[in-house]
């Protein structure tokens, strides 16, 4: 077949397969090819061109093939998405990452012979024709993949109901978060927070993430907006936002119209530093699986409020405080608590770093999808 993938000989052949990603997805992924190389295994990426540049997938030993995988619908794209995927029908295993790159991996190596696992990464959050359109591709996923991976407990029940013959659970470690050597001092004076509580969000600015939530609560901190609970008034406090994406102007315009106490950072590669000076890290999500950034905040000690939504509350545990969605009124009360109550703070700083050194990292990872690779070998038990 012309433009066909070659990944013959040696070990267990594993095709990794992922859509446009710029962030937890693609560092994922490439610390699985990481992994899987060191381990002996001929390791083909596929995926959009950008992420190889975002995530150098050939400089860790993995060939790369270009497939256009894009966030939404696209007929022509995946149909060519379609076709490159077939040809990876060589491999012992292909492993698709995504709901998108799932259902085209799926549709793909239908009737083929070669396993399929699909690991979950998020949860379809949109209404409408789009959320109708996501529906149909759980179907696909969960009715044609060997194995479905999920992020949360409630990821993995939905497959079930949908069909899906074997799930088991995700394991999406986060990086141990980079310190500089710069002093909390240095790291203000170059935020220009001055003496003000920082209340950290890392996060897309996009829907999923909730953050109009975060502006509601900042709105209780604003200048003029009196006291809340606890004697805590606007001036103590700075809501610091790391990251980018498609809600920026429409987030920006509100915060200029009502005033509020929020900073939108911009993408930053100092996470690690900012979550050294923040009082806490607030994570206003619709839904998330295994966030990277809580993950970061428990290694370093530092304490979560949160929504109690997918897998935030299993992660998390005796280290934050979790709030209903979308309840501005009970996020904002254990801002308000955050603030205010040092005794608290220390308790839940103490509690975030024992629950870090609980958390698996990219060994358990990787022996993870071995384990689940190995299963699926022929004439293992349960296949057929």
């Amino acid at each position: 077949m012309k433009g066909a993938v070659s990944v013959v000989d040696g070990k267990t052949r594993v095709a990794l397969v992922l859509g446009t990603s710029t962030g937890g997805v693609g560092r994922h992924v490439a610390m699985l090819a990481a992994g899987l190389v060191r381990d002996g295994r001929r390791v083909v990426v596929a995926g959009p061109p950008g992420t190889a540049e975002s995530f150098g997938f050939a400089a860790l030993g993995a060939r790369f093939v270009p497939v256009p995988i894009a966030d939404r619908p696209h007929p022509r794209n995946d149909l060519r998405a379609i076709r490159t995927i077939r040809a990876l029908r060589g491999a012992d295993v292909v492993h698709a990452h995504g709901l998108r790159a799932g259902a085209l991996a799926a549709l793909a190596l239908t009737g083929s012979g070669t396993a399929l696992v699909v690991t979950l990464h998020n949860a379809a959050t949109a209404g409408g024709a789009v959320g109708a359109v996501y529906g149909l591709l759980e179907r696909i996923v969960a009715r044609r993949a060997d194995r479905v991976l999920a992020v949360s407990p409630d990821l993995g029940e939905r497959m079930r109901r949908l069909g899906a013959r074997r799930v088991g659970a995700a394991v999406v470690p986060a990086p141990v978060p980079v310190v500089s050597g710069r002093r909390p001092e240095e790291i203000r004076e170059e935020l220009g927070t001055g003496d003000a509580a920082v209340i950290l969000t890392v996060a897309r600015l996009a829907q999923q993430k909730g953050l109009e939530t975060l502006l509601d609560v900042a709105g209780s901190f604003a200048p003029g907006a009196g006291e809340v609970e606890g004697g805590t008034d606007a001036r103590t406090a700075v809501f610091l936002v790391a990251g980018e994406g498609p809600l920026r102007g429409e987030l920006q315009g509100r915060i200029d119209r009502e005033r509020l106490p929020v900073r939108l950072l911009g993408n930053r590669g100092d996470v690690g530093d900012l979550l050294r000076v923040a009082r806490v890290l607030l994570t206003p999500s619709r839904w998330e699986g295994q966030p990277l950034t809580v993950q970061e905040a428990l290694r370093v000690g530092t304490p979560v409020v949160a929504t109690a939504v997918g897998g935030v509350p299993a992660m998390v545990g005796e280290a934050g405080l979790l709030v209903p969605y979308g309840d501005v009124a009970a996020m904002r009360d254990a801002v308000a608590r955050v603030l205010t109550d040092d005794d608290l703070v220390a308790r839940l700083a103490e509690a975030a770093a024992a629950r870090g050194r609980e958390l698996p990292g990219e060994r358990e990872a990787l022996e993870a999808v071995l384990e689940t690779y190995a299963a699926l070998a022929p004439g293992a038990p349960g296949t057929g």
